[in-house]
């Protein structure tokens, strides 16, 4: 079809004419390849991610004749698998369908579908033109799966019916009609027809179990007749052999033959059924224990990806911090030569337009200026002093505070804490019954907690996260362990909607288990909290949920063993006063969905216990975000399409004055749906019941203002609107949208924008940035940076925000990890570097890498590999994305190599003088051993130098190369530093 196109090595392919194929069918342009439906091209070589391809595909050309096809991880750049074809689809419709479908022949069982919902025969495409649907795309021998067939085509036309203007859309009779060229099987709960191809299954559902972990084998067993086999479907290998030995200890307890009739198998289920004629019920683990469904996922292999790195984004005119000279402005590249040498540069501006040359060899040494939200720092006076001093200040206030946090953690260390055993078998059954599989992090912060609650000393530690990542969970696993080891357990959470949510989750994870779980909040009457209070004061209650109440002076614990935090920074000042105390006596811990970045995490190792999630579920969906004015028969379609599916619906308004006037307003566009509204100026009483009427699904909308933004947790919202999307920040959009896609449906977010409203350059760059958003795109990258600039501000506290603004947060974050080192004993960590003069020219050429942003982050990462495997790795991947390496951009390759080796023999400048190239040393006693090696070749004449005689010309910069890296080849140093 016009729509595909299958490509193979070997064959011919003009590349231009192909580009115009791509852009044709919707593919888009861009300098590197990072989401489906796009592709770029450097030299021969075309990078192309096909929406129907689970990894991107690099095509290699030799003239016009393909030589080679092979995946790609987009993160990594790396090769994943050799190709010997590959199909590309269209991402937009490019077909017509109505031509075809009238003529097409119908199968019996649609023809009598179509009859009894009242429909015309002949198919009639609601839009004619230059259309394809997603029928087009199938390969003629796919089997069509028709379920209740009838249902299906009355709620097709009821949706076209509801939109006031469906076009592009095709009627329901013009798709039925083009799905019969497909050999079909048609379902039917009535089973009202009966043809010759028909099959009759006499089938029922399951009744619904208790859930409770020790009587579901038991009520399975009495549902059984005296025939009667079952086969049990378990999620994963954990829960086959946790149901194994659960099977065993029912039939010893209550004298059952459930092991001879219980057949397990590993496998997904959505629903149970009783195959009558065969005697055989086939039931879900999640059936058993009336836990709710899961969705199959994925296993992904692996691959390290790069960390994300700002400095990539970088405009003109951005905010730089050079670490010696101060903050300035970037003004682009420019190549210099000097001495014969040329080499690209970094121009940055100071203050009074003194504009300063960085060669691309000294790249490591600036940073992108990333500081808290509106902070705009002064440029600094190149040569001038007061830079060093503002570091100097800085680096006093951030040692200051490491010591008080180390002091902290002593402290902590020296008192008894409530050791925990190690995990029983019980604790095992509960983290094989978790209906997921846990991503690397949630295994890894597990690991951390459980190892924390088995000390003798008391646990805090921070779990950090962004919204939908799994913290609910971890804490879950420590939370059972207290109550495991016999103690209580409290999670204290900043708001009743929150407090009412995880009361629901807690209760539902723990159904299974001899667990007693209770909610203390203003949703409980006085009675009911004066019961609560007793009940917590005997024993009787092993988890309470609640708001601030829970920390009252009145409430008393028979055991508290752990207290778990949500949102600690929510909480006021008398509650975090009182949570100092408890600090002291119980294991803590504290959640937050505000990640914080990576450099900071690894700058507080050994003062603060933080495990980071940051890895998204295997089966995350991508929000599918659409940017667009606020136009009524949109909103309209969208909010159906929500209703269609049983689902709700999420319109944000951050302006309470005219919030009434923007709920007519939907009102009026959908009459048929039920709205409340939401908003911080609402009494508190109010705003719960509204929150609490749109948790239990008795609002299809909720109209309100970003009080929204984190909290709620409502798996059946999948629809957003972000209503003038252009007065919010990127962080803010990110965090909105979290609250959307969080169950098996794909959700939708909608930026929308006011007729008339002129949008900023920059509001309009947030809105694209946000619109292409991905695990791995820009926009994540930017709304990721916003966040954790927040969460840096949360875990140091505000005063170092001035901190954070005064020499931004990169150098910040090194000040930071060499305090902690200094006061630790352990050698600081910076980039050391070696002065290398050589005639040498050294840079990508344009031929080879067209974008400055791509030459920018291969200038960027071979200035921070830091081993000779790094360098090798960079060389692969250069090869392998762009192409054979010209001559120019092989020589920068092989002087970052002398300059790791030399930095190996502690050599930190090399020059040439007549004849001689002099290496300036720091170690007497290496450099004493190289000289030995060379049988005193290398002639070392003072306390600072060491000469090489050169065999090469001086004036050949690339001989002269070559001779020096095989001169500091011929042996590694005892210990190599980079």
């Amino acid at each position: 079809k016009a729509a595909t196109r299958t490509i193979s090595v070997g064959d011919e392919l003009r590349l231009d004419e192909l580009i115009e194929w791509l852009i044709a069918r919707g593919f888009e342009r861009v300098t590197a390849v990072e989401l489906p439906g796009e592709f770029c091209i450097h030299g021969g070589i075309l990078d192309i991610f096909p929406a129907s391809e689970p990894d991107a595909i690099r095509i290699e050309l030799f003239g016009d004749e393909i030589e080679s096809i092979r995946s790609f991880n987009v993160e990594s750049q790396r090769r994943l698998e050799d190709l010997k074809s590959i199909s590309l689809t269209a991402t937009t419709p490019t077909g017509s369908l109505a031509s075809g479908a009238a003529s097409a022949p119908r199968s019996n069982a649609m023809k009598d579908a179509a009859a009894r919902s009242g429909a015309p025969d002949a198919p009639s495409p609601v839009f004619v033109g230059p259309t394809e649907s997603l029928i087009d795309s199938l390969p003629p021998t796919t089997i069509v799966v028709l379920n209740d067939l009838q249902q299906s085509i009355s709620e097709g036309r009821m949706y076209l019916q509801r939109l006031s203007s469906p076009v592009g859309l095709y009627s329901v009779d013009a798709t039925m009609a083009r799905l019969t060229e497909f050999p079909s099987v048609t379902i039917d709960a009535l089973g009202a027809d009966s043809y010759e191809t028909s099959c009759h299954l006499s089938i029922e559902p399951i009744e619904r179990l208790s859930g409770s972990r020790r009587d579901a084998l038991v009520e399975l067993s009495e549902l059984l007749g005296p025939d009667d086999q079952i086969l049990l479907c378990c999620h994963n290998e954990g829960e086959h052999e946790r149901l194994h030995e659960l099977i065993k200890e029912t039939d010893t307890a209550h004298n059952t033959a459930l092991a001879s009739r219980i057949r397990l198998t590993t496998g997904r289920l959505r629903r149970g059924f009783r195959l009558i004629d065969h005697a055989l019920i086939v039931i879900s683990d999640n059936e058993l224990f009336s836990r709710a469904a899961t969705r199959a996922t994925t296993r992904k292999k692996r691959t390290d990806s790069r960390a994300i790195d700002t400095f990539l984004d970088l405009r003109d005119g951005d905010l730089v911090v050079h670490v010696a000279h101060g903050i300035a402005k970037y003004r682009g590249m420019a190549k210099v030569e000097n001495s014969g040498q040329q080499e690209e540069h970094m121009l940055l501006e100071f203050r009074d337009s003194v504009i300063v040359y960085v060669p691309v060899s000294l790249i490591h040494l600036v940073q992108k200026y990333i500081g808290p939200a509106k902070t705009s720092p002064e440029l600094t006076k190149y040569g001038g002093t007061s830079w060093l001093k503002k570091k100097d200040q800085v680096a006093e206030a951030v040692s200051d505070m490491a010591t008080d946090m180390l002091k902290l953690q002593a402290e902590r260390a020296s008192r008894p804490g409530l050791q925990c055993p190690p995990d029983t078998h019980l604790q095992q059954e509960f983290d094989k019954a978790f209906p997921f599989t846990e991503t690397i992090d949630q295994v890894s912060a597990i690991a951390d907690l459980k190892q924390d609650m088995e000390q003798p000393k008391p646990m805090d530690r921070l779990i950090c996260g962004d919204v939908g990542f799994g913290k609910t969970e971890v804490a879950m696993r420590a939370v059972f362990k207290a109550v495991d080891s016999g103690r209580q357990v409290a999670v204290l959470v900043p708001t009743t909607v929150l407090a009412e949510q995880h009361f629901r989750t807690f209760s539902q994870r723990m159904a299974e288990f001899p667990v007693t779980v209770e909610m203390l909040s203003r949703f409980r009457t006085a009675a009911e909290q004066n019961r609560i209070i007793a009940r917590l004061k005997e024993g009787a209650i092993d988890v309470v949920i609640g708001t601030h109440r829970l920390v009252s002076k009145d409430i008393q614990f028979k055991n508290l063993g752990l207290l778990v935090i949500d949102e600690e920074q929510k909480f006021g000042v008398k509650v975090k006063e009182r949570l100092k105390h408890l600090r002291a006596e119980v294991d803590v811990l504290t959640l937050t969905a505000t990640p914080i970045p990576r450099t900071l995490h690894m700058s507080l190792l050994g003062i603060r216990d933080i495990s980071s999630l940051t890895t998204p579920p295997r089966d995350r969906v991508p929000i599918e975000t659409r940017v667009g004015r606020f136009d009524e028969s949109l909103v309209r379609s969208a909010i159906i399409r929500e209703l269609n599916r049983g689902g709700q619906v999420y319109f944000v308004h951050n302006r309470v004055h005219d919030i009434e006037q923007i709920a007519q307003r939907l009102k009026r566009i959908v009459p048929e749906a039920s709205l409340t509204i939401a908003h911080g100026q609402m009494h508190e009483d109010d705003l719960e019941a509204a929150m609490i009427e749109f948790v239990n699904g008795k609002a299809d909308i909720l109209l309100a203002t970003t009080i929204i933004e984190s909290g709620l947790d409502i798996p059946n919202a999948n629809t957003m609107f972000i209503h003038q999307a252009d007065i919010y920040g990127l962080a803010d959009l990110h965090q909105l949208r979290g609250r959307v896609g969080r169950d098996r449906h794909r959700a939708y977010c909608y930026l929308l924008l006011e007729d008339g409203r002129t949008v900023t350059t920059k509001a309009t760059r947030r809105l694209k940035a946000i619109e292409e958003y991905s695990e791995l795109g820009a926009g994540f990258r930017i709304a990721m940076r916003d966040l954790e600039i927040r969460g840096a501000g949360n875990i140091l506290g505000t005063e170092q925000s001035g901190n954070i603004a005064a020499v931004g947060y990169e150098l910040y974050c090194q000040l930071l990890e060499n305090s902690v080192r200094t006061l630790k004993k352990q050698p600081l960590r910076y980039q050391r570097h070696c002065k290398i003069e050589l005639p040498v020219s050294n840079f990508i050429p344009d031929k080879y890498i067209a974008e400055q942003k791509l030459k920018i982050e291969v200038y960027r990462r071979l200035s921070q590999a830091n081993s000779l495997e790094q360098l090798s790795e960079l060389e692969e991947e250069l090869r392998d994305r762009f192409g054979p390496i010209p001559t120019a951009a092989r020589r920068m390759l092989q002087l970052r190599e002398l300059n790791l080796r030399a930095l190996g023999w502690k050599i930190e400048n090399i020059h040439l003088e007549t004849g001689y190239a002099v290496c300036r040393y720091r170690d007497a006693k290496l450099i004493r051993m190289l000289s030995h090696l060379h049988k005193g070749h290398l002639r070392v004449v003072d306390a600072h130098d060491a000469y090489w005689p050169l065999a090469a010309e001086e004036t050949d910069g690339p001989a002269v190369l070559d001779e020096l890296i095989a001169a500091l080849s011929a042996a590694q140093p005892p210990v190599p530093e980079a």
